[in-house]
């Protein structure tokens, strides 16, 4: 079974002029063949997201003859947007939408599903969605629109700005991803209007982003994020996010959107493995965009020097939407205009800054959450999530069947290369079932190609183990697989268990369930609207990798050594003495220091090959 969402790099798309010419081509085309007599360019197996579809492919077509002059288009341009203006604009306030502050208002919007009444929830997105479709067709006009049809088109972008941001509430679905595309609608619509408007519109545009949105972000591994539908990132909307925030930073100069571009960029990159693979999020757990995200991963991954081009997108939708049978669809088609536009090219090596959050060198990564426990560990290109016993969820030692991982204090990190090697000692105080409190200290330990951990902690009571994950997907050509196993030694006794109970709180990796859906099976609201990650946090058990002690510790202490991906015989040795503790292994001599030992409490780390 293959991840349906997760599939080829988004660099791995040529970006050249040429490149997007022919896709231009392509597009042009479609839309001409199927072009309606009343002008319509919609596909006709749209039911929703669809209001604003036809103006989409509209916007195609204008850069398209501004970049080729193909004569057959100015008089498609014409005919779809009078179909638009005539067919696609609505005045009547949707039956059965609640989010208006002001009734009867007589403002245009746009329909996420067109039949009165149906599913308005998506009219405020769709109708941020048509502005963005308008100002790309005012910015192409010249030489296409007749007076008066440039005259109606703006006039209706300006209603469809003044419906978000007077009408409706602001940002009702908590989608930073869709309040930042209203806020960059703004900003593109100011220069059309007269001076007075115009002014007016930006500044309204840039006090929205500072007060409804920047106001709000959230703090999620140190990092302040806007929110997707109530969480710090989603990574369907998360990346969009980043691409509304170059598109922001692009037509407005002002430098908040940079920084706030530059800082999700690198959260990004930090929960992002080598391989692309990401899970986790508000919204959508491991779904991702294509196209939509490549403007901001690109503007960004420059900005900042890292790889984010490494992201795995849909590619089904690496240039633009489409429908089942592959054919184009308008939906976000001002994505494509943009990343045409943009003439940033792709950051193709990874940041050499250590980053807190992650461990990354060659083919293995580790991304940490806000409490410095792995949220995700790949290596030999197989990813591991972190696994579940008695609903406590991560990697570390298990005592008694309590997980201690949960910091009791501050975490401390420490970050160290030598000869080849990255490593990072993460130490943090837990307190167990038994109100003791101990130092967890957990080393990890890459080549590039083989990833060490150790992790040591005070003498535990009982048959303790270390939780070392659950094995869910490997990389397989261009897609990523399930999968129940992986190349992982251990110095003690390793066994790969499966939950004994059935049911949706219990994940058995060998099932052909993605963790997307056993998440939503848990989540209180439905598929598409509930928090995965909550529903995921309900999850009793699930296949785990449980690795005993290691043998010939130190007094005192339980030692817990594994090593994920490929190499011969595992036996690491360890010694205890004054400076701390020292772990050997094949590849390397590492020294973790006694934090007591230091007069700022911090622990030291020496390491050599």
């Amino acid at each position: 079974m293959h991840l349906p969402h997760q599939r080829g790099p988004l660099h791995d798309l040529p970006d050249t002029p040429d490149a997007y010419d022919a896709v231009l081509a392509d597009a042009t085309e479609q839309a001409l063949a199927r072009l309606t007599p009343e002008g319509c360019l919609e596909h006709p197996d749209a039911l929703d997201d669809v209001g604003d579809t036809s103006l989409g492919i509209t916007s195609l077509l204008a850069l398209a003859w501004q970049r080729g002059q193909d004569p057959r288009l100015p008089r498609a341009v014409r005919r779809s947007l009078a179909f638009h203006l005539r067919e696609r604009v609505y005045t009547e306030d949707n039956p059965g939408y609640p989010n208006l502050r002001i009734t009867d208002s007589g403002l245009p919007y746009a329909r996420y599903v067109l039949e009165a009444g149906a599913h308005p929830i998506g009219d405020w997105p769709s109708t941020v969605w048509a502005l963005l479709q308008a100002v790309n067709v005012l910015d192409a006009a010249g030489g296409l629109l007749t007076d008066e049809q440039r005259t109606e088109l703006r006039e209706l972008a300006h209603g469809y700005w003044r419906r978000l941001t007077e009408v409706t509430f602001f940002n009702p679905q908590e989608a930073g991803n869709q309040a930042i595309g209203c806020v960059v609608g703004g900003l593109m619509l100011a220069p059309h209007l007269p001076d007075g408007e115009g002014e007016s519109v930006r500044s309204r545009a840039l006090a929205l982003y500072t007060e409804e949105i920047r106001a709000h972000r959230v703090r999620d591994r140190g990092a302040l994020l806007p929110p997707e539908h109530g969480g710090a990132y989603d990574n369907n909307y998360g990346p969009i996010s980043l691409s509304f925030l170059a598109q922001a930073h692009r037509v407005s100069g002002e430098e908040v959107f940079a920084e706030d571009g530059d800082t999700l960029a690198r959260y990004l990159d930090a929960r992002l493995t080598n391989g692309g693979f990401d899970n986790g999020g508000p919204r959508y757990s491991e779904q991702h965009s294509g196209f939509e995200s490549v403007l901001g991963l690109r503007y960004f991954g420059a900005r900042i020097g890292a790889d984010l081009g490494r992201y795995r997108g849909d590619t089904r939708w690496g240039r633009h939407a489409v429908q089942r049978d592959g054919r184009i669809d308008g939906h976000f088609a001002f994505m494509l205009v943009w990343q045409i536009q943009d003439t940033t090219r792709w950051h193709r090596t990874p940041s050499a800054a250590p980053a807190r959050h992650q461990l990354r060198s060659g083919a293995v990564s580790v991304a940490f959450d806000s409490r410095m426990t792995p949220s995700l560990v790949e290596a030999d290109g197989t990813y591991y999530l972190p696994a579940a016993v008695r609903r406590q969820h991560g990697f570390g030692p298990v005592a008694d069947g309590f997980l201690l991982c949960r910091p009791m204090g501050r975490v401390r990190v420490r970050d160290v290369r030598a000869g080849g090697l990255t490593a990072k000692l993460v130490t943090k105080p837990v307190v167990g079932r038994d109100h003791v409190l101990r130092h967890v200290r957990s080393l990890y330990v890459t080549d590039g190609t083989a990833l060490w951990v150790t992790v040591a902690v005070e003498r535990l009571d009982g048959a303790p183990y270390l939780l070392s994950g659950l094995p869910y997907a490997a990389d397989d050509g261009d897609r990523v697989r399930r999968t129940a196993e992986g190349a992982v030694a251990s110095a003690g006794g390793l066994r790969l268990t499966h939950p004994t109970d059935t049911g949706p709180d219990h994940f058995d990796a060998r099932a052909e369930l993605a963790q997307e859906q056993a998440a939503f099976a848990l989540a209180a609201d439905p598929r598409g609207y509930g928090n995965p990650d909550e529903g995921w946090r309900h999850l009793v058990g699930s296949t785990a990798l449980e690795a005993d002690p290691a043998p010939g510790t130190p007094d005192g202490l339980h030692v817990f050594a594994v090593r994920y991906g490929p190499g011969g015989p595992f036996a690491p040795a360890f010694h205890g003495d004054e400076p701390g503790l020292t772990v050997r292994t094949e590849a390397f001599t590492a020294v973790l220091g006694d934090p007591a030992g230091d007069a700022l409490g911090e622990p030291g780390l020496t390491l050599s090959v």
